[in-house]
This record gives C-alpha cells, sequence and structure tokens, in this order.
C-alpha cells in the first residue's frame, strides 16, 4: 500500500455505512454466549474513506467500535470527474476485484460491500467486478488495497516530468 493515508480527521465531516454484521457464539458451560462483530466505512463522499472492524456484545456498541476504528484508517482517494482516474484489480485473502472507470452517467455498477466503499469515497461512475470469495471483509480489504494502489493524474505527470495533457493525451 502506498502512503495515502490522511493525517487528521478534525475538519472532515465522515459519514458512516454498516458493510456487514457477523453473530458470532461461543458455547460455554453456562450455555452460549453471542457476541456481535460488524465492518463499518466512513468516508466524506469526496475522496476520502476508511473501514473498521468492531467487536461487542451487543450491535450498536460493534457499530460504535467499528466506526472509531474507521476514522483511524483513512485514504485519501482520487476521483476525477466521479470515476477512477484507471483501471485497478487487487486481491485480498480469496476475494478478486477489478474496477474500471466509467463515463459519465453510468453510475456505480458494483455489488453490496464494494458499493458502500466506493459510494464512501465519493465515486459515482465505476464498473466493479469481484471473483473469488463473497466475504464482505475480504472484499471491503480488496477495494482498499485498490483504492490506495490509485495514482492521480497530476502524480503521474509529476513522475514522468511531463505536462498533464500529455497524461491525458498520450
Amino acid at each position: 500500500m502506498k502512503n495515502n493515508r490522511v493525517k487528521s480527521t478534525n475538519d472532515i465531516e465522515l459519514k458512516d455505512r454498516l458493510v456487514a454484521i457477523n453473530r458470532v457464539t461461543k458455547v460455554t458451560k453456562g450455555g452460549r454466549a453471542f457476541s456481535f462483530s460488524a465492518i463499518v466505512v466512513v468516508g466524506n463522499e469526496n475522496g476520502i474513506v476508511g473501514y473498521g472492524l468492531g467487536k461487542a456484545n451487543e450491535v450498536t456498541a460493534a457499530i460504535a467500535k467499528g466506526v472509531e476504528a474507521a476514522k483511524k484508517n483513512l485514504i485519501r482517494v482520487p476521483v476525477h470527474k466521479g470515476t477512477i482516474p484507471h483501471e485497478q484489480a487487487a486481491k485480498f485473502g480469496g476475494s478478486r476485484i477489478i474496477l474500471k472507470p466509467a463515463s459519465q452517467g453510468t453510475g456505480l455498477k458494483a455489488g453490496g460491500s464494494m458499493r458502500a466503499v466506493l459510494e464512501s469515497a465519493g465515486i459515482t461512475d465505476v464498473l466493479a467486478k469481484s471473483k473469488g470469495s463473497s466475504n464482505p471483509h475480504n472484499l471491503v480489504k480488496a477495494t482498499f488495497a485498490a483504492l490506495d494502489e490509485m495514482r492521480s493524474p497530476m502524480d503521474v505527470a509529476q513522475n514522468r516530468g511531463v505536462s498533464l495533457n500529455v497524461v491525458f493525451n498520450g
């Protein structure tokens, strides 16, 4: 992963979104003990997004812990005209994903877990495909890996030592 980390969250208005909740049962001598794990995505819908996992004995506490963890794990995503700047593939565990830029008006063609991450990042037009495992935890992490590898057109132009027009026009 590159260094797209966001340093401070003081002046950022973040919206949280619950991706998945899981009930975990531990069988003990005294009966069954239930706890919950929640994976939560937060973002400002303008290029900043993060995810977190919260575990607690109650659903609301698990979600709150997930939001706090997500605020500590924010990255900056280059959003160019509502879409991503280039095609990107990523893998985490058994989940593989592919993200492709789409023209304006296409919409967000992505499934559940990936959709939550992309909407929180502020991406409105993208074609996405997940292959392999549909585990929400691994899909969210694979999507974050792909978004973290994204390079903005300005970064590419600066690294190549050319103008922005050369990057866009080839």
